[in-house]
């Protein structure tokens, strides 16, 4: 029995130490899994830290290089408004040795601190689209910066993602999307070392609380004007200006393209759903890659309405603007061309030209086979008259034909335009009489109009009153005929009471 005692305990213990060792090497696996993840974590953290470091690389060396344009540009203005201050004289004497290189000694730090205000135009947009079946709110900026000529240096383009709308009540988000366009775009002239900036504003009341001339009662307002102020700071002279909608129109377009870029985005991202928006001319849902955008006041229509609207009105002979009852927005014909043909194309350019030109200015190449628009104070002149102070003789500009101003014909060479006129006219009687004698027309003797019997009586009544018989031309005294010849043909009669029966039926 002791023996048996004691090979049990051998056992237990064997046991003891085998779950010992397990657990052991179970320890030792989690602590290597753990090693290995922690790992692996490391890895992706430093890949990410470096392709940080080379984008922060690559956006200081695209910062750098547009410092350095904006340099050179306002470097170049400088020597222009120099040299049109030098006089004529003293230009012609010593202009071939004059020179003004880029570069050290030429235009200084502070000499570009110095110079005129930049202008900075910005807009955030907050619209509600409609995506699939879902109407979703969706916000982007835009702004632009130019230099004091006005030539765009830095346009920005940004969607607002995430939760941005926090803190704001729904009467406040468009306030804060405006002044968002304004902090991103004061940030961007900053990063350029500008340091002189007007900025303008067509969102009023931001432009009330950045002014002071309103006070701030909420706390989420106050932050953001608070921020405006602070980045206000980082420039010598920071000013803004009230302006209507039309002079920030391009910030507006690049506000608009956010958004846009927002919904595209969306629709290619959805397997599931279709993103459709419906026209407010037709009705119908309708996939917004076919919705068209009016690029002036961001009016939205179906492809197909739009065609239609522009077809009507080019038909008409008038230049098509935007649908939207009472909105004046002329359609910019690039813009349209994604869903216009070939013809309506020409058709509209023809008409955005003619419009373009005064009607008392407007002249047409006389060649049937050209027909060219043209203004009369571009077209090429040719012979003067001076008895008349004006000129007689133009060049097309297109098929390079010679014309006559006056008379509108190809130009009569070595004849008056009285005698030309005088001569055409003649020549149209003469044509005139004998298409009459082939189609047997009558002329009226009182006021010789040319009248044509389709069906009836040969006794005739001019509108001028003036009787008379259609087969000799005899007058009609008190409705009797001096002449024998038949009052009517039977032929004529019957061919009228057929039609009569047609239209009946």
């Amino acid at each position: 029995m002791a023996d048996t005692d004691m090979e049990t305990d051998l056992d237990f213990a064997f046991s003891l130490q085998v779950e010992e060792a397990m657990t052991a090497s179970l320890i030792g696996d989690e602590k290597e899994i753990f090693q290995n993840i922690s790992y692996l974590q490391t890895l992706e953290f430093l890949k990410k830290l470096e392709q940080e470091n080379k984008d922060r690389l690559q956006w200081e060396t695209e910062i750098n290089k547009m410092k350095d344009d904006l340099k050179r540009s306002i470097h170049d203005q400088q020597v222009a408004k120099e040299i049109s201050r030098i006089p004529v004289q003293e230009w012609e004497r010593t202009g071939d040795h004059f020179q003004k290189p880029f570069g050290e000694g030429s235009s200084s730090s502070n000499d570009f601190h110095n110079n005129e205000p930049f202008k900075l135009y910005f807009k955030g947009l907050f619209s509600i689209e409609r995506v699939g079946d879902a109407v979703v709110e969706i916000a982007g900026i835009g702004f632009a910066v130019c230099d004091p000529l006005g030539n765009s240096i830095l346009d920005g383009v940004k969607p607002l993602i995430g939760d941005w709308k926090s803190g704001f009540a729904p009467e406040e988000l468009e306030l804060k999307v405006e002044a968002k366009a304004l902090i991103e775009g004061l940030t961007a002239a900053y990063s350029l070392d500008i340091k002189r900036i007007d900025f303008y504003c067509d969102y009023h009341p931001l432009y009330q609380y950045i002014t002071m001339r309103h006070l701030v009662n909420q706390q989420c307002i106050a932050t953001v004007v608070d921020q405006v102020s602070l980045l206000q700071r980082n420039f010598i002279s920071c000013r803004p200006f009230f302006v209507a909608r039309n002079d920030v129109k391009f910030a507006f377009q690049l506000a608009r393209n956010a958004i846009d870029l927002q919904i595209t985005k969306s629709g290619e991202c959805s397997t599931s759903r279709t993103m459709k928006e419906t026209c407010n001319i037709c009705l119908e849902d309708i996939s917004v890659m076919q919705i068209f955008t009016v690029k002036s006041c961001s009016h939205r229509y179906c492809c197909s309405c739009m065609r239609q609207h522009v077809e009507v009105k080019l038909l008409n002979g008038v230049a098509p603007q935007c649908p939207f009852d009472g909105c004046k927005s002329m359609l910019n014909l690039d813009n349209c061309k994604q869903f216009m043909t070939p013809k309506l194309i020409d058709m509209m350019s023809i008409r955005i030209k003619e419009d373009s030109i005064p009607v008392t200015e407007k002249v047409y190449c006389p060649n049937p086979k050209c027909s060219n628009l043209m203004s009369k104070t571009n077209i090429p002149k040719c012979v003067y008259n001076q008895s008349t102070n004006e000129h007689l003789c133009g060049k097309c500009m297109k098929c390079n034909g010679y014309f006559c101003f006056k008379c509108k014909v190809p130009w009569h060479n070595g004849v008056t335009c009285e005698a030309y006129q005088a001569q055409k006219a003649s020549e149209d009687d003469e044509k005139l009489k004998n298409l009459a004698d082939t189609k047997l027309w009558r002329q009226c003797k009182k006021c010789n109009h040319m009248i044509e019997l389709v069906w009836g009586c040969y006794h005739i009544t001019c509108r001028c009153g003036h009787e008379f018989c259609y087969t000799c031309g005899a007058v009609w005294i008190n409705k009797k005929a001096t002449c024998d010849c038949p009052i009517w043909d039977e032929r004529n009669l019957l061919h009228h009471q057929g039609q009569n029966q047609q239209n009946l039926q």
